[in-house]
């Protein structure tokens, strides 16, 4: 039997999206106490199913998923081939896995045919039946019918059977795409994966004084705390240079910092990252639309998802990967020395008049940069500036010689300057300006 929690969050789910909701009504309506009210709207909050705004209130919205973007289900192949549904419509929201082509005899096919692929097929009733009967959707091509025994048995398996006018090769190339699309995608890592929450975060009221301060960070050994008002909003956030120096009886709100960056947990680790870099912030609070503080993201959070992230397997190739797999380094004797790299210009690397493009020598600008900078122990690297001048035209086949060059390294920035030389002659060349993240 469903709990109270249960049936609140039950009911709150069925309510229309813009309706307004409060902890009265609620124990009104279901007939609980205010409290499990209270708990019940909290949780339906952090699954996003209301959200609660400043001198509006409680608001039913939309809930907003992560999409699982590495998976390709039969109702998406609909929209790709732009096609129709002839029978199994209940079957949409499977997952594809792979497809097989119906080009052989059915004694044949019979071992390629797995649950969850697709059969992509013309008009050959026997082969559809076959599918279906073994767990494979069916897509017809051509723009053909099937049998009305086949649509039954599609709704009646709850497995697909498709019609698209495509021919069958293109509609296997299309999907082929689609596949490696996803293949290619990375599950985008957000703040609400990494922040700590509220009951692990320390943090301060405005009326607390410096010398609660000073046994806070004794006991946490850490020196930066949000600072909150009575209703648990952000109002400030304090650090040991705030207070250094000054009267141990002075309360926070005197010397904390007002109006601090802040980050919501529906936001990018990738755009927090960059802006901890840009303001050379160590932590920041994570906040609802309210204000209301929630927990933070330290900086050895977000180093530790952005290496996280790099990590993700990828099976098929973007652009920049095939760029980046053609950039190999040069063996050089002289181990003191910069590290050089070169790169051959491929057919599929040049524009119209068979010249190399201004995209593609910027991308190995950008991949040298990164290579550069692990081999001077800096991982974390976003780059903030390009200044790239093509001095000569680069034309297919060339082989080009690339040497990077550090002016200057620090914690937070580097400034490279790159070279490129075709038959040692420099026929482009590049000022590099990036940004360091590393532990502090």
């Amino acid at each position: 039997m469903a709990t109270k929690h249960d049936q609140i969050l039950k009911y709150i789910e069925g309510l229309p999206i813009g309706d307004r909701i409060s902890v009265r009504s609620i124990a009104k309506n279901l007939g609980v106490s205010e409290g499990t009210a209270y708990r019940a709207i909290k949780d339906a909050e952090n699954i996003g199913l209301v959200s609660t705004i400043q001198r509006v209130g409680t608001i039913r919205i939309e809930r907003k998923l992560k999409k699982h973007i590495e998976k390709l289900t039969f109702g998406e192949v609909v929209r790709i081939i732009e096609g129709d549904v002839l029978g199994g419509s209940a079957g949409l929201d499977k997952v594809l896995n792979k497809f097989v082509i119906g080009a052989m005899t059915e004694k044949a096919m019979t071992r390629y045919i797995t649950p969850g692929s697709l059969m992509i097929v013309g008009n050959r009733q026997g082969v559809q039946k076959l599918a279906l009967e073994n767990g494979a959707a069916v897509l017809i091509t051509g723009g053909f019918d099937t049998e009305v025994e086949i649509a039954e048995l599609a709704d009646e398996l709850e497995m697909p059977v498709l019609r698209t006018t495509y021919d069958t090769f293109t509609v296997a190339t299309m999907i082929n795409r689609a596949l490696s699309d996803q293949l290619i995608k990375k599950d985008i890592m957000l703040v609400s994966d990494i922040y700590t929450t509220l009951e692990k975060t320390n943090y301060l009221f405005s009326t607390n004084t410096i010398a609660e301060y000073q046994k806070l960070s004794e006991k946490t050994h850490h020196s930066r705390f949000p600072v909150v008002n009575k209703s648990l909003r952000l109002v400030g956030i304090v650090t040991a240079k705030d207070v250094l120096g000054k009267t141990e009886t002075l309360t926070m709100d005197k010397v904390m910092t007002k109006d601090p960056i802040v980050v919501k947990k529906m936001m990018s680790v990738a755009s927090v990252s960059h802006q901890m870099i840009w303001d050379g912030l160590e932590v920041m609070p994570v906040v609802e639309d309210d204000l209301s503080l929630v927990g933070f993201v330290s900086r050895q959070d977000v180093m530790k998802a952005m290496q996280l992230v790099q990590r993700q397997p990828q099976i098929a190739d973007t652009i920049s990967d095939q760029i980046s797999g053609e950039v190999m380094p040069i063996e050089e004797s002289n181990k003191a020395s910069e590290p050089q790299f070169k790169f051959s210009v491929t057919p599929q690397m040049v524009n119209s008049v068979g010249t190399i493009s201004f995209g593609v020598l910027s991308e190995i600008i950008a991949n040298v940069t990164q290579r550069t900078m692990i081999t001077n122990q800096r991982r974390n690297v976003l780059i903030e500036q390009m200044s790239l001048h093509y001095l000569r035209l680069i034309q297919l086949e060339s082989e080009l010689n690339i040497r990077p060059r550090v002016l200057e390294i620090g914690r937070r920035s580097a400034k490279l300057d790159i070279e490129v030389y075709l038959e040692n002659a420099l026929v482009a060349k590049a000022i590099v300006v990036c940004q360091v993240m590393e532990r502090t």
